[in-house]
């Protein structure tokens, strides 16, 4: 299996990572707790109606989690989801911290459905649902708690969008020394080239970029072991 390399990635950089990586295609793997982590899939990141959402590439990614998640539950791995706080935040500014430099509070009348999870993959009985105020899904959450109570040593990490609480999330769980996995139909962002260069980025430094139907192999095969 080789890098997620888009066709954006020019010769004299891949000609640096067979340097970087010595000339060896370095993969996480599997481990043999598994959880499957659903970032910020709320109306926001997917409706048109909000300033933040991309219907054109958020749905294909929803569609994929919920083959994903068909499978994970089949299989009796955890699920656990994770969204914003944006109705919390509208009062109190020291929550919403620096979100204020870099955007706009959303008008009134979308707070309260900004971060509700998209319908076609609404959480289920059994699955976690936790609140976060900054990209990562790690920081300031139970989600550390939770993955112990599980045993989890292997994530796979799915959502919106991926060049900003996707990749916050990957990086962190790679610091709290998890195996990282992201199926790269699971994924979306409204920038193309930034969702091309996040997973190019991660699967190089942090984790193991893979397509969906080897995910989905792989969960399949851990379960009967």
């Amino acid at each position: 299996m080789s890098y997620y390399i888009p066709s954006l990635i020019p010769e004299e950089d891949r000609k640096l990572l067979q340097k970087y990586q010595s000339g060896k295609v370095r993969r996480v793997g599997f481990g043999s707790r598994l959880a499957v982590i659903v970032v910020d899939v709320n109306r926001a990141f997917v409706e048109d109606r909000f300033p933040s959402g991309y219907a054109k590439t958020a749905i294909p990614a929803v569609r994929a989690i919920k083959r994903l998640l068909d499978v994970a539950r089949e299989c009796k791995f955890p699920v656990i989801y994770v969204t914003g706080m944006r109705s919390e935040e509208k009062d109190r500014p020291a929550i919403r911290g620096r979100w204020i430099d870099k955007s706009s509070p959303l008008p009134e009348e979308l707070l309260q459905e900004a971060d509700e999870v998209y319908p076609e993959i609404t959480p289920q009985k059994g699955d976690a649902v936790i609140r976060k105020a900054k990209p990562s899904a790690f920081f300031g959450t139970q989600l550390v708690s939770i993955l112990n109570f599980f045993g989890v040593d292997t994530i796979i990490v799915t959502g919106l969008v991926t060049s900003g609480c996707v990749r916050a999330t990957v990086v962190d769980g790679f610091s709290y020394n998890y195996k990282v996995i992201v199926p790269q139909e699971c994924v979306g962002d409204r920038i193309n080239i930034s969702h091309e260069v996040a997973l190019f980025d991660i699967d190089v430094k942090y984790c193991d970029v893979m397509k969906l139907d080897e995910v989905i192999k792989a969960l399949k095969s851990i379960k009967k072991t």
